[in-house]
C-alpha cells in the first residue's frame, strides 16, 4: 500500500465531509446550514445560553455566532432573552419552532448517516468512531 502524505489524507477526509455537506444541503430544504442546526442543538441540550458560550462550545467565532443567531431569531427558531439579574446580559433561547426544526434535522441526519455508513460493516463503523475519537483527543 502506498504511503499517503498528510495532504492526501486531509484531502480525502475533506472530500467525505464536503460530500456530506452537499448531500445535507440537498435533502434539508429549510434555508439553514449545519452551523445553524448546531446552535439550535446546543440550545436544546443546554437551555438558554450566552452567545459567547455557544461559540466557544461549538468552535465558532463570536461574530459568526452573531450572524447565525440573527437568522435564527428572524426565522423565529430562537429568541433573545435578557438576564433578570443583569439586563446587560443577553441569552439565546430556543423556541418551540426551533425544537421542531432540530427534530426534523435529526431525522434527516439519520437518513444521511444511514446512506453513508451502510457501506461499512458494524466492525468498520466502530473502528471509524474509535479513530475519530482518538484523533480528536477524546480517548
Amino acid at each position: 500500500m502506498k504511503e499517503q502524505t498528510i495532504f492526501e489524507l486531509i484531502h480525502n477526509m475533506d472530500k467525505v465531509t464536503n460530500n456530506l455537506i452537499i448531500q445535507w444541503n440537498k435533502m434539508f430544504n429549510e434555508d439553514l446550514g449545519i452551523s445553524h442546526i448546531l446552535v439550535l442543538s446546543h440550545l436544546k441540550g443546554n437551555g438558554n445560553s450566552r452567545p459567547s458560550d455557544i461559540a466557544r462550545t461549538i468552535g465558532l467565532t463570536p461574530p459568526t455566532l452573531t450572524h447565525l443567531s440573527e437568522k435564527l431569531v428572524r426565522k423565529e427558531l430562537a429568541v433573545r432573552v435578557m438576564a433578570e439579574s443583569d439586563r446587560r446580559i443577553i441569552y439565546l433561547a430556543i423556541t418551540d419552532k426551533g425544537l421542531d426544526m432540530v427534530n426534523k434535522a435529526n431525522q434527516q441526519g439519520v437518513t444521511l448517516r444511514k446512506n453513508l455508513f451502510d457501506k461499512l460493516t458494524e466492525q468498520e463503523k466502530q473502528q471509524l468512531l474509535l479513530i475519530y475519537e482518538k484523533l480528536n483527543g477524546s480517548q
